[in-house]
């Protein structure tokens, strides 16, 4: 005997939505929800099975048997299959059992289930997002925190390897233990978000959660879902805004995941060409199906809104776009105009783009991980563009690192790997990352990437800082860089926050701390990060000194403040052109023995005004040793007040 009853939450105009791709809302809908049917309470069950001779739900419940629970197919041709089930309650463990055409028996875990196990089996858990938020103050003002005119400095986490007690190595915190250690933390260093690596449930603790089961599940590895919105209301209610990695691109191939998930290529493209990652292992999304496309924009709205989320970076974005991502001739097929992006990943970004933000405004932000030169990732749908709010700056990064990583002395040969950014640093809206990808697999850590000495890594380290929260564009820093994690990271232990003891580690974390104050509080460095007027070369093509000299401005005249960059062991006296009626101010040397630097001051020793380079007066200054130093502009009271003069006249 059948013990389902009919029931559905699915209107006509849900199933329209549904079937064209444009229903973005399909939590309400699928999954598992608690209901009421002729006075008795329990479970609606509905999931999308298309292919199917027979959907069961099974579970704790019933002794995960296929034949007592069986659901009912609707009659519209959507594919889905629903009913009711009394008696269940929040916490019941359940699968779907799922008959294929061929008779196959496929338990498969829920694609729209709220929680899972964390064991083998994987089950999902009828659960719930109910959630007392008390984040109305920030959600009301964070448009302010979110706008591309305001200073964002991210700080990049795994949760599972920030930190975790002496006394359990090998045990994960709870969302609730991290937040007590994490927003005092991130507070204190100024970091204005944090990101999560991805938080969705995934199967496989070394793929960092990048493979994932349960889109709609934030990870029982670290408690239930309010626990989780418990960490992002503490965040807001201090004025932390949180970005979540999201991972549209592919998904693993766990038997009780979306691969087959009926019995054929549902979720992933049929053709291997577009829907197997030769690298990953994984399957692909088919974002040309009407259907997957209402599953992945629903699940970023979920995150938006069930759990507050700020923004969402959106993962591998470059293998995406590229039919020929990681694939030799003869294994991809051109698309109708000859080439190798994939039409169909375009629209559907452009599709999410322009959904999340139309729901949400210029209250989130989405960023694309992109390392090619896709044209107008960040540029608006309506005008040719993916719609993205910003773009990782993979190029900066790469040739940043690069230079760093020379010998001083060779420095001079490479001159140009730090200018080069200059020439397209406004063709999209960048974040600069410095994210885990450049710390892992023996690529070694950022400290020592650096060459030298152990002062000369940490004094390169701590400029290449002054270029990153000085230079264009919004920032990214990954956990444990800040403090100058000595190893590579490890995602099965603990950072090593015991190397603070030692005046070098807690030095360049002082020194972050700092550049962190400077760009939130310092307009010239983040009012126009992504407008030309914000950026000015003084001195790009001393070779043989190894110096770099540029400009940032804000909005208001006299927001002002110059960057100079010494990046050879040498101590130099150095002469700088500026305008006239202008008087500077060092605010910020790397060289500070607060930094653990060698305490060389940096003071200006001479003004005249006399042209050079190309500006009527000068200044000179000594520059320390493989250092950073900021200078701020103060106006000369009298010109300005000369120049008012001048123009009433």
């Amino acid at each position: 005997m059948n013990s389902v009853k009919t029931y559905t939450l699915f209107t006509d105009h849900d199933i329209y939505l549904f079937k064209e791709g444009k229903h973005y809302k399909l939590y309400d809908k699928f999954g598992a929800h608690s209901a009421e049917k002729d006075g008795v309470k329990g479970v609606y069950f509905s999931v999308w099975a298309p292919n199917a001779k027979k959907v069961s739900v099974i579970g704790n419940f019933n002794n995960w048997n296929d034949k007592d629970h069986i659901l009912f197919p609707r009659w519209d041709e959507s594919g889905i299959w629903e009913g009711f089930i009394a008696g269940l309650t929040w916490g019941t463990l359940y699968k779907y059992a799922i008959e294929t055409p061929r008779g196959e028996i496929l338990e498969k875990s829920d694609p729209y289930a709220l929680s899972w196990e964390q064991n083998l089996q994987a089950a999902s858990m009828v659960s719930t997002t109910w959630y007392e938020w008390k984040d109305k103050t920030w959600l009301e003002n964070r448009w302010k925190k979110n706008s591309i005119n305001a200073p964002i400095s991210v700080y990049e986490m795994h949760l599972a390897s920030w930190v975790r007690e002496n006394d359990h190595p090998k045990m994960f915190l709870n969302y609730r233990d991290i937040a007590d250690k994490l927003v005092p933390y991130v507070k204190e260093m100024g970091f204005t978000h944090v990101e999560f690596m991805p938080v969705m449930e995934y199967p496989y603790d070394p793929s960092w959660g990048y493979q994932i089961t349960g889109f709609y599940a934030a990870t029982s590895r670290f408690g239930s879902p309010q626990d989780l919105m418990f960490l992002i209301d503490e965040l807001h209610n201090n004025d932390i805004g949180v970005i979540l990695d999201w991972v549209p691109s592919h998904f693993p191939g766990d038997a009780n995941g979306l691969h087959r998930f009926d019995g054929s290529y549902l979720y992933e493209h049929e053709d291997p060409r577009k829907g197997f990652h030769p690298d990953w292992k994984s399957y692909i999304f088919n974002y040309g199906r009407n259907e997957v496309k209402s599953f992945l924009i629903s699940n970023a709205m979920f995150w938006l809104e069930r759990y507050h989320a700020d923004g969402l970076r959106v993962d591998a974005v470059t293998s995406m776009l590229h039919l020929d991502y990681s694939r030799n001739e003869g294994e991809w097929e051109p698309n109708i105009y000859g080439d190798n992006v994939n039409l169909e990943a375009k629209a559907f970004l452009q599709e999410f783009n322009t959904a999340v933000y139309k729901e949400f405004g210029d209250n989130i932000i989405t960023i694309a991980e992109e390392s090619s030169d896709f044209p107008m990732l960040t540029k608006p749908v309506h005008n040719g563009g993916v719609g993205f709010g910003m773009k990782w700056m993979m190029g900066w990064m790469h040739d940043t690192l690069d230079y760093f990583k020379e010998e001083p002395n060779n420095r001079k040969f490479h001159h140009h790997k730090l200018t080069f950014a200059s020439m397209y640093m406004y063709n999209e809206n960048y974040m600069m990352p410095l994210s885990h990808d450049e710390v892992v697999h023996g690529k070694a850590s950022l400290i020592y990437k650096m060459p030298g000495d152990e002062w000369q890594k940490f004094a390169n380290l701590r400029a290449l800082y002054v270029y990153m929260f000085t230079h264009p564009g919004a920032k990214l820093l990954f956990m444990g860089d800040e403090f100058g994690q000595t190893k590579e990271w490890n995602f099965k232990q603990s950072l090593d926050w015991h190397l603070l003891e030692y005046p070098v580690h807690k030095g360049l974390q002082t020194l972050v701390k700092d550049l962190n104050h400077i760009y939130r509080y310092e307009a010239a460095f983040y009012e126009n990060q992504f407008n030309p007027n914000g950026f000015e070369w003084l001195q790009a093509d001393d070779l043989e000194n190894s110096v770099f000299i540029y400009l940032r401005k804000g909005k208001k005249r006299d927001d002002v403040c110059m960057v100079i960059l010494n990046l050879t062991p040498k101590v130099l006296d150095y002469k700088i052109g500026v305008n006239a009626g202008t008087h500077w101010e060092v605010i910020f040397n790397s060289d500070d023995e607060m930094y653990a630097g060698s305490g060389l001051k940096s003071n200006i020793f001479n003004e005249q005004y006399e042209d050079y380079m190309y500006h009527p007066k000068s200044i000179s200054l000594n520059l320390p040793p493989l250092a950073g130093i900021i200078l701020k502009q103060k106006r000369d009271k009298k010109y300005k007040l000369q120049r008012i003069k001048q123009h009433k006249r």
